[in-house]
């Protein structure tokens, strides 16, 4: 396959470790950048060997001829810079969460659909060795019926008005940028369509600080996620079946470790399975795997799970009463 010539759109903390992975993937072109500063996207560039800088997303769109785009621009962002790239004929890969809700990514795939591209959703933790390890030992049974889910993803950050964190402009809050990676690994186990959803937040300054999900599955089953700013835990997570459980070690979204029980809490199994590079590396293999195939869709990452936990997402906000302007325009 001949080079994919990718681009980035914005030039944050994310973007550095994406283009860190990009520069070690086999058959991707650094090619373009685009930043709402030109300087910026230079430096960027010239950081990690891109050949083109622009100073506006529109100019990258529409004049670069980049065949993917990796959107790592604030959450509010993603909709418009993604239908941007999209109406100019690129492949996208953004960053999570995808959009402010599901009626923006319904929008999303609709042009990806009618224009034969590919779009997905950023979700790293999907792509990871350690990750599909558990997921393929999961499902052919080593814990037994998955009866419960629990993980957390709570940090303590100090409140920072001009932070993209804290700005309901940016789509700021816990739920989008925290809560959505252990809904992700709940679904993954538990299923798309629970029976219920319980949530409850702590809301300050149009945006939630901390949050506590709870989804209910036929049959009983069920996942319990904390996720927020104001504490921090070992973010981990527990997979309980009938017989036995799986802990996923620190940061279970990223983490190298995981460890299998049996119904007794005797360790079974333990699994270490290291990065090549910080990770970001098998998101970009996947998709560019899914280009080579001319496929519109990820087997790994499907836009019927991102779909899926967006509108759980929804769910939680319209419990809180919680929506951002853009929503409202």
């Amino acid at each position: 396959m001949k080079d994919v010539k990718w681009g980035i759109i914005g030039t944050g903390r994310i973007a550095h470790k994406f283009a860190a992975a990009l520069k070690e993937c086999e058959g991707a072109g650094l090619f373009a950048v685009g930043s709402r500063n030109v300087r910026k996207a230079r430096a960027f560039a010239d950081e990690f060997g891109f050949e083109k800088a622009y100073g506006s997303y529109a100019e990258l769109a529409q004049g670069s001829g980049v065949d993917a785009v990796y959107i790592a621009t604030p959450m509010a962002s993603h909709f418009a810079d993604a239908k941007l790239c999209l109406e100019n004929g690129i492949n996208v890969l953004c960053e999570k969460t995808v959009t402010l809700n599901c009626a923006q990514l319904e929008e999303l795939l609709e042009i990806a659909q009618a224009k034969g591209l590919l779009f997905m959703e950023a979700m790293w933790m999907k792509c990871l060795p350690l990750y599909l390890q558990v997921k393929k030992l999961v499902g052919e049974g080593a814990i037994g019926k998955v009866l419960q889910v629990k993980a957390d993803f709570s940090n303590f950050v100090p409140y920072d008005a001009g932070d993209r964190l804290f700005r309901a402009d940016c789509g700021g809050g816990a739920l989008l940028d925290m809560t959505v990676y252990p809904l992700t690994f709940a679904a993954a186990f538990l299923g798309n369509e629970p029976s219920e959803v319980i949530s409850q937040a702590h809301i300050t300054r149009g945006i939630d600080m901390s949050n506590t999900v709870l989804l209910r599955y036929q049959g009983g089953a069920c996942a319990s996620v904390y996720s927020g700013f104001e504490l921090a835990l070992k973010n981990n997570a527990l997979i309980i079946g009938e017989k036995g459980s799986v802990v996923m070690g620190d940061c279970f979204f990223c983490t190298d470790s995981a460890v299998i029980y049996d119904e007794n809490g005797k360790e079974k199994q333990r699994i270490e399975l290291a990065k090549r590079v910080n990770g970001y590396e098998y998101e970009i293999e996947e998709f560019m795997r899914c280009l080579a195939q001319g496929r519109t869709d990820s087997e790994l990452v499907p836009s019927c799970d991102t779909l899926a936990v967006l509108r759980i997402l929804d769910e939680c906000r319209r419990q809180w009463g919680l929506t951002f302007e853009q929503e409202r325009l």
